[in-house]
């Protein structure tokens, strides 16, 4: 909470946690709480839960604040805490951004509405509806075209920005690099920009973006930390060296359905008690597992 009044100080890497679940499908809070421990150590800037890496759409409204209640009191004001509170209905994304607020988060991170895809008009109003509920509570509006089947246009960004001062930034997990330009044209350079595709974290710091929510973290969450540390200190070459080391986690990550891959690995090292997603997503397949094994090969380098 104590970054709440500062947005422009939530930068560098946002690490989206998975949601661990016990082999039974209930939620491990136990491994969530070492999960979070775990990425502060390992220097990441700050903690988002509730992302499409955590699985929101198959946790009911009751998992998905419990986990958030797990992750602030771990988190205690030691790094920006950012959960996702967005749902494809609205009264969800009230509630969701409600308990949010009242646990202290920093910043929410709101999907586009997914299924439905609204128009243009219609996610303005949506977003508006949200940030003048909680007037005080700064918004990350967050665009996923690839998981909602609706991007938000630029235009609509610069709008919402205009007429909500506590529309603060965006996620932007699209590949169409000229989108992450025009909505920072549109919106202005000092709105805050993260990105959530994993090869476009570093190039969007040349533009002006100010961190990443990469799920990279996951796995590597020093080495994705320390590339926007490199960047804004002036080594980038060593900036770049990351970058590249990356691939193969990146990589790793969409072997199947994300974020069955980055579960499996981090349970066979232990930091959560079992790979278990939930359905419609299923653990990796053979085949799966054989190519996660060969890419943390080519990427043992940077996973400490």
């Amino acid at each position: 909470m104590r970054f709440r009044s500062d947005p422009a100080a939530i930068r560098g890497s946002i690490a989206p946690l998975v949601t661990p679940f016990t082999a039974d499908g209930a939620l491990d809070e136990e491994s969530l709480r070492a999960l979070v421990g775990w990425q502060i150590e390992q220097g990441s800037h700050g903690i988002s839960t509730g992302g499409s890496t955590g699985e929101p759409g198959a946790q009911s409204t009751e998992e998905r604040v419990a986990a958030m209640r797990v992750v602030a009191a771990e988190v205690a004001g030691r790094v920006p805490f950012v959960p996702g509170t967005g749902s494809a209905r609205l009264d969800e994304t009230l509630a969701l951004t409600e308990a949010a607020e009242r646990l202290g988060a920093d910043a929410v991170l709101v999907i586009t509405p997914y299924y439905a895809r609204p128009s243009q008009e219609a996610l303005f109003r949506w977003y508006s509806a949200v940030a003048g509920e909680f007037p005080g509570l700064p918004i990350v509006v967050y665009n996923v075209p690839s998981r909602t089947a609706v991007d938000i246009a630029p235009e609509t960004v610069g709008r919402l920005r205009r007429t909500h001062p506590n529309i603060v930034g965006i996620k932007e997990t699209t590949k169409d690099f000229e989108h992450f330009s025009r909505v920072l044209h549109e919106c202005g350079r000092d709105f805050l920009m993260w990105s959530g595709i994993e090869l476009l974290c570093l190039p969007l710091l040349a533009i002006g973006g100010v961190g990443f929510v990469s799920a990279a973290a996951n796995l590597a969450p020093a080495a994705v930390a320390e590339m926007y540390t490199a960047y804004v200190q002036g080594d980038r070459e060593r900036a770049l060296e990351l970058h590249y080391a990356l691939h193969p986690i990146a990589d790793l990550l969409f072997v199947e359905t994300n974020p069955a891959p980055a579960k499996h690995v981090l349970a066979r090292w232990g930091r959560i008690a079992s790979g278990c997603v939930r359905p419609p997503l299923i653990t990796p397949t053979e085949a799966g597992m054989a190519r996660i094994d060969v890419l943390l090969a080519q990427g043992k380098e940077i996973i400490r």
